[in-house]
């Protein structure tokens, strides 16, 4: 005996079927389940005119900034009349590393004396420079209220005021206190100089650091300061990177703070006063001043060469990560 299995059809489901909307709305939920290709990035056009403007822009900035150097870097190697007659140009006859040598030698400059001091002076104010700011800046980053909005403007505010303005009462304090024309005094200077720009560029960057490390690292029964100095600041090494690039720079470039705090009295020259005190104020030897100012950016742009890579990731870090 066969068993025939009939399949009970609800009449109201066939209405369904054959109502036109009902079609339409399946096609369209079909339609949306389908993979969408991702939409081609929106190339923002330039016009010519405007790009030829902007690279004569460029380029006249850039033979702004490059021929003095141009011009410094080939005088140190050439004799006081060809500089005078020919600045724009060398000769291989007339090349030489006589003059250098002599800046190397000369007992004005101490170059290894300039070098080691002002070496002394970049890691010391970056190593307290980033060990205060990192804790001040995490705290204004994690902070909610505007109390800390606040405190990091305080801080920026000092960005727009020149250091030399700062000086005489610098120098005032310094006095009193005992640290003038002393290494500390500088150090304690050079310190707080730093501060604004890297607790702005820190803070900056922690508030792309998600929380949850924080609640993380809570949870595994570390303190605020533990979670902090092991589980963020490494890795901030991005930004780290950048302020002690710009910080270092900062503090080998510097005149005026050396100058003024120190003194000539205190024996201790960087090497920005020591090419001060090498070549003089109305010194018109060439041949003494290009090979001893040569000396004294040589390092900084090297390191800035190498370097210039990180000072461009630190800062768009803080716009790219998370």
């Amino acid at each position: 005996m066969t068993t025939t299995t009939q399949t009970t059809i609800n009449p109201a489901a066939e209405l369904l079927l054959d109502d036109p909307d009902e079609l339409r709305a399946r096609r369209r939920f079909s339609w949306s389940r389908r993979p969408q290709k991702p939409a081609a990035a929106t190339k923002i056009r330039t016009s010519p005119v405007a790009a030829t403007i902007k690279w004569i822009l460029l380029g006249a900035g850039a033979l702004v900034m490059l021929v003095p150097f141009y011009i410094m870097v080939i005088s140190a190697f050439k004799p006081q009349e060809e500089i005078i007659r020919h600045p724009l140009a060398i000769s291989p006859s007339t090349f030489t590393l006589e003059y250098l040598g002599d800046a190397i030698t000369s007992e004005k400059f101490n170059v290894i004396g300039a070098y080691g001091i002002t070496l002394l002076f970049v890691a010391l104010v970056n190593v307290f420079g980033i060990v205060l700011s990192a804790p001040v800046a995490y705290v204004i980053a994690r902070g909610r209220s505007k109390w800390h909005l606040g405190l990091l403007l305080l801080f920026v505010s000092g960005l727009f005021i020149p250091g030399q303005v700062t000086l005489i009462p610098v120098v005032f304090i310094l006095r009193l206190l005992g640290l003038i024309n002393t290494i500390p005094g500088f150090i304690l200077f050079e310190t707080a100089a730093t501060l604004p720009v890297t607790i702005f560029l820190f803070a900056a960057y922690l508030r792309t650091v998600p929380r949850d490390i924080d609640e993380a690292a809570a949870l595994d029964g570390a303190g605020r300061i533990r979670a902090f100095w092991s589980c963020i600041f490494p890795i901030m090494k991005p930004v780290v990177a950048t302020i002690v690039v710009l910080n270092s720079i900062s503090v080998w470039n510097d005149f005026v703070s050396p100058q003024i705090i120190l003194g000539p009295s205190s024996g201790i020259y960087t090497v920005t006063t020591g090419v001060y005190a090498a070549v003089g104020e109305f010194s018109t030897d060439y041949t003494t001043v290009f090979p001893t100012l040569l000396l004294a950016i040589a390092p900084a742009v090297v390191f800035f060469i190498i370097m210039q890579r990180h000072i461009i990731g630190g800062l768009v870090a803080g716009a790219t990560k998370g």
